[in-house]
């Protein structure tokens, strides 16, 4: 393709040479750099990209795309300067593969908790539906049955062009894409056409990156900003920030409530170890799915679908018969009856979602057993929270170590200790080594008692020092049951 097609729309402040050249890839990383390649230099997080513009060129690349020049131009290579070369370059994907957002339904899921759950439960309902459809998730990118590894929650705006090509060439009608806080402020999402947008909640994560909390609700109203007037925006009217999100946003505005006034309204009417009740509109239904917080995924699911234009008996119908995505309160029963939960609740308000669910469904003298950690090189002020929380809902606690990436586990566990009163500390453990704390709540654990493994979910490994080794909570859980 042409430079002067792939600059199509992008606001442009100089530019130095001919645009008239062919260009076959786009690429960020100057490690990667091919012959004819663009190069965006962009300042990062960690690394400016304007640093690596010479070895770029050396490897290949003939034209770079900057927010600011070098101090000298080499010949025969065409320099861009624009305002934000990241928000750029994902205008220059779209380009380069043909904007494929607007010949698919895409909708865009962010929120704190249960991005992946609506995802999944979308790209799962409409394929049900009859329609061909692709998925965009931290749990897998998938295009109808072919699976796609994911590495980021939402992938770089090249690579999402990439995916969104293929799966319009493979004929895929609607495309569920969760969207980041890190992914609208890093602009990686920019260019793309969203036909809607779903909030679900917000609570405390990622402050070590947005450093504020003010700083990650706006991240996240971001996404809602840049929906067209094409386009719906559905949010969480249970959520304080649920009317922050829609304020600024062109696209027309509905919500799902299980306690206020909506326009798809929820009532949970039963919740077991199994299932749960609903009324979803005046239509009673029994789901698969556990718990209230379940029950807003539902909502949100449900009301999509609506919108979407699909008959409401047929989603509900569906939806009935789904199980939740891997690693979301999926369940493990020992012979003896113990109850094991695997849950990716990595965040202060998951971990008390799901406890609370299962201090709802606890019958008699069940104990609630928990092991949980907190990741490395993250938001360290959510390690106390967890603690605290973990605590306050369970009857025994194990602390333990949880992808510490290049922190000492014993330093993130003493943060976590900190959330830990006097009074709570006979109930705590710690056992920093995950194997072996799973073991150990399965030893400590009676007939009937429920074991929660929190953090990982559907993970399948530790990340440690840069390594990541094999390590499937629910796996270890069913070793320790000795099934």
């Amino acid at each position: 393709m042409l430079l002067s097609e792939l600059l199509y729309t992008i606001p442009l402040k100089s530019v130095s040479g001919v645009t008239d050249i062919e260009i076959s890839k786009i690429e960020f990383d100057s490690r990667k750099i091919e012959p004819n390649t663009l190069f965006v230099a962009s300042p990062g997080t960690q690394v400016d990209g304007h640093n690596f513009i010479q070895k770029a060129i050396d490897s290949g690349a003939t034209a770079i795309l900057c927010e600011r020049f070098p101090e000298v131009l080499v010949e025969n290579i065409t320099y861009i300067l624009v305002e934000n070369s990241a928000k750029c370059m994902g205008i220059a994907a779209c380009n380069f593969y043909g904007n494929p957002s607007k010949n698919l339904t895409l909708v865009g899921v962010t929120g704190t908790n249960g991005k992946t759950s609506i995802a999944t439960l979308l790209f799962n309902l409409f394929r049900k539906l009859g329609y061909k459809c692709g998925m965009l998730s931290t749990v897998q990118n998938q295009v109808e049955d072919e699976v796609i590894p994911s590495t980021h929650t939402t992938p770089d705006s090249v690579k999402i062009n990439e995916l969104l090509s293929i799966m319009h060439q493979k004929g895929c009608v609607y495309v569920f894409m969760e969207v980041s806080s890190h992914a609208v402020e890093m602009q990686r999402i920019s260019g793309l056409s969203f036909a809607g947008g779903i909030f679900t909640n917000i609570t405390q994560d990622h402050l070590d990156f947005h450093l504020t909390f003010d700083n990650y609700i706006k991240a996240k109203k971001g996404f809602f900003d840049m929906l067209p007037k094409s386009a719906f925006a559905l949010t969480n009217a249970d959520d304080k920030n649920g009317k922050v999100m829609l304020q600024n946003t062109a696209a027309t505005k509905y919500s799902y409530s299980l306690k206020n006034i909506g326009n798809f309204k929820g009532k949970v009417m039963d919740c077991g170890l199994f299932g749960l009740q609903m009324d979803v509109n005046g239509q009673e239904v029994w789901f698969k799915l556990i718990g209230n917080f379940n029950a807003y995924n539902l909502l949100a699911v449900y009301g999509t679908a609506m919108l979407l234009g699909e008959n409401s008996e047929n989603v509900l119908t569906i939806l009935s018969e789904l199980k939740p995505p891997p690693g979301r309160f999926e369940q493990i029963l020992a012979i003896d009856h113990r109850v094991g939960i695997v849950d990716y609740a990595h965040t202060p308000d998951a971990l008390e979602n799901v406890l609370e669910t299962i201090r709802d469904l606890r019958e008699g003298n069940q104990k609630v057993i928990t092991v949980v950690g907190c990741g490395g090189n993250r938001d360290k002020g959510k390690r106390p929270l967890m603690a605290k929380i973990a605590c306050e809902l369970s009857d025994i606690v194990i602390l333990t170590s949880d992808n510490p990436r290049n922190e000492e586990p014993e330093d993130i566990l003493a943060d976590m200790q900190a959330g830990v009163s006097i009074t709570q500390r006979r109930k705590v453990m710690q056992i920093t080594d995950r194997r072996e704390a799973i073991k150990k709540a399965a030893e400590l654990a009676n007939s009937q008692d429920i074991i929660l493994v929190a953090g990982k979910g559907h993970e399948t490994y530790q990340d440690v020092k840069g390594i990541k080794s094999h390590f499937d909570d629910k796996e270890e859980l069913g070793l320790a049951f000795g099934s």
